[in-house]
């Protein structure tokens, strides 16, 4: 039944983030801060998915190859989000309430979307995953992914 429950709570996570992000990308008007509060959840639902698969990988959560579809899937999902629709210009770190966002994710726009490309790729893999040797062996490409991103494009905590 846990397996079952965060599965459900990765779906959710991303329907709200979504539904979210819909909501203020139809403002015409948007706030900086209503941008940066989207992403910061948008980047929330994809550590609670990441804590699924690392604690899966770990053993520490039995292997369920639906649970690992979901989280994989709930990160891909996030990954294929256009980054224009929540990193819009304004919000870099000191113009925007808790923004770490670097100003390079304007300067480079290509670069970023490489980044969001890049975990999509990777979760791609793990959404295949059959087994705990599979999931292990895509953990690394994953990880990778993240901390590339949050390297070039995000800046220290304030």
């Amino acid at each position: 039944m846990k397996a079952f429950t965060k599965s459900h709570f990765a779906i959710a996570s991303a329907a709200a983030l979504f539904a979210t992000a819909s909501v203020a990308s139809s403002h015409a008007t948007k706030s900086s801060n209503a941008d940066v509060a989207a992403r910061h959840m948008m980047m929330e639902v994809v550590a609670k998915n990441m804590g699924i698969l690392g604690s899966t990988a770990k053993g520490e959560i039995a292997f369920n190859a639906g649970l690992v579809q979901s989280a994989a899937g709930g990160i891909n999902m996030l990954a294929k989000i256009d980054p224009t629709s929540l990193w819009t210009e304004g919000t870099e770190q000191g113009a925007a309430d808790l923004s770490r966002a670097k100003t390079e994710i304007w300067s480079d726009p290509a670069g970023f979307a490489q980044k969001f490309e890049d975990m999509a790729t990777a979760s791609a893999v793990l959404m295949g995953a059959e087994d705990l040797d599979a999931l292990r062996a895509g953990m690394g490409p994953l990880g990778g992914a993240c901390k590339a991103c949050h390297e070039s494009y995000r800046g220290p905590k304030n």
